[in-house]
C-alpha cells in the first residue's frame, strides 16, 4: 500500500524532532505560499514577474522552490511588481 504526501507527512509529524524542525520552517512555507498566491492571483508567469520588477526569473523560481531565502527589500520588490504591498507582523506565539 502507498502512502500519499498528507498521510506521510502526519506519520512523520508524530516524531518530536521532526515536529520540531518542521515548525520551525513554518514561517519560511508561508512567504514561500504567499509569493505564488500573489502572482497566480495576478495571472503572471515567472517570466512576466521577472520583467516587471528586473528580478531574474531563476531567482523568483528559487523563491518558490523554497531554496532561496529572499530579503524584505526582494519581497517588496516584488510585491511592488505585482502592485501590492507587503505586510509583516510579529504576533503573540499561541500557548
Amino acid at each position: 500500500m502507498t502512502r500519499n504526501y498528507r498521510d506521510d507527512l502526519q506519520q512523520r509529524l508524530k516524531n518530536p524532532k521532526f515536529k520540531d524542525e518542521f515548525d520551525a520552517l513554518e514561517t519560511e512555507f508561508e512567504i514561500i505560499q504567499a509569493v505564488i498566491d500573489a502572482r497566480k492571483m495576478k495571472k503572471l508567469t515567472q517570466k512576466e514577474l521577472s520583467s516587471l520588477t528586473g528580478v531574474n526569473q531563476a531567482d523568483i523560481s528559487r523563491i518558490e522552490r523554497g531554496i532561496a531565502n529572499p530579503t524584505v527589500r526582494l519581497l517588496q520588490k516584488l510585491a511592488s511588481g505585482m502592485d501590492m504591498e507587503l505586510h509583516l507582523s510579529f504576533v503573540p506565539k499561541s500557548k
